[in-house]
């Protein structure tokens, strides 16, 4: 049998990213501009907020994209905030516990 040897990457770090359905492949291409060899996604599903507001009968989107990068320490910064402003982090969307359209008047469900 053949010897097996496992390599120990040491100067890496992982970059985990919770987003919204749909925003993945954005911010994974914008990573990979940055330097990014490549990425995992992966489909979650939240919980614990979505059980409390049931009660008020307030409805929370669940389904979630994860994603996983591995990149070298020196661009963790320069990736981090290319999926950062590529998926809009920090900016009110509109789509919190109600979604608006573009005059202000809130959307029906």
């Amino acid at each position: 049998m053949a010897e097996r040897e496992i390599t120990v990457l040491t100067d890496v770090s992982l970059i985990t990213c919770i987003v919204q359905k749909g925003l993945a492949d954005q911010m994974v291409a914008a990573a990979r501009e940055a330097g990014a060899q490549g990425a995992t996604i992966y489909y979650a599903r939240g919980s614990g907020v979505r059980e409390r507001l049931g009660i008020l009968g307030i409805a929370v989107e669940v389904e979630k994209e994860v994603i996983n990068i591995v990149v070298a320490r020196d661009q963790v910064d320069r990736v981090f905030e290319r999926m950062y402003l590529a998926g809009h982090l920090g900016v009110k969307s509109g789509k919190g516990f109600y979604e608006y359209d573009e005059t202000g008047k809130k959307k029906q469900r």
